[in-house]
């Protein structure tokens, strides 16, 4: 019986250890500024480090979130990135930041993070905002954000920006990864490459072959 307690134990402490892995490791010195040369640098988590001593205030810094971006593209929004490619200091540090802005009418259409819970907060504008629940529920949770306003999305689940107002909107978005990764639904299913098997699409969204066929030679626009 204590064999049987122990395995029992043992497994959910190996669970337990797994989920608290499931994000970005926690970093093991005060930063680890990413290089691309390894040569010169030490592997320790996310990117190679750039020796202590020859860091350098740049290297946690990242100017320019404040210009409004051109959203004049098909889905009427653009998201600005400031993750550890803007800025090397963050690799190890588990945060990124993002700046979108929207037309009138603009979204920023269905899509998830792998790897990072997400909360948004709107500068200007209104905002339709969701998120949808796993299986089986697929449960929508909806709000109308208005200037001030802040909403959180839960790591890996399907959400969505969408601009109702007729003027600019613009939403600046907080990320728990330091590249937390971005899988736009419509644009992974249907604009794929190579393209997936458009019979298997077909049954699975329920829609003729004819209908896949057409998504399939969209341009799937990706606004980041």
């Amino acid at each position: 019986m204590k064999g049987v307690q122990f395995l029992v134990a043992f497994v959910v402490l190996a669970l337990a250890s797994s989920f608290a892995s499931a994000s970005d490791p926690s970093p093991l010195q005060d930063f680890c500024v990413a290089i691309d040369d390894y040569k010169s640098g030490v592997f320790v988590n996310g990117k190679f480090c750039k020796d202590p001593k020859h860091a350098t205030a740049d290297d946690f810094f990242y100017s320019g979130l404040n210009i409004p971006q051109n959203t004049s593209n098909p889905v009427g929004s653009t998201v600005t990135p400031v993750n550890v490619a803007q800025i090397p200091g963050l690799n190890t540090l588990g945060v990124s930041l993002v700046r979108i802005d929207y037309a009138p009418y603009g979204q920023n259409a269905p899509h998830t993070h792998p790897r990072a819970s997400e909360i948004l907060f709107v500068q200007e504008g209104t905002l339709y905002v969701g998120f949808v629940t796993s299986n089986p529920d697929n449960k929508l949770f909806t709000k109308v954000l208005n200037k001030g306003d802040v909403f959180v999305f839960p790591i890996g689940l399907i959400h969505f920006q969408f601009n109702i107002g007729k003027t600019n909107a613009v939403a600046f978005a907080g990320l728990s990864s330091q590249n937390p990764g971005v899988i736009t639904i419509a644009n992974a299913v249907f604009g794929s490459d190579p393209p997936i098997n458009p019979d298997f699409l077909a049954r699975a969204f329920q829609l003729d072959q004819k209908v896949v066929k057409s998504l399939q030679a969209k341009f799937w626009w990706d606004n980041n």
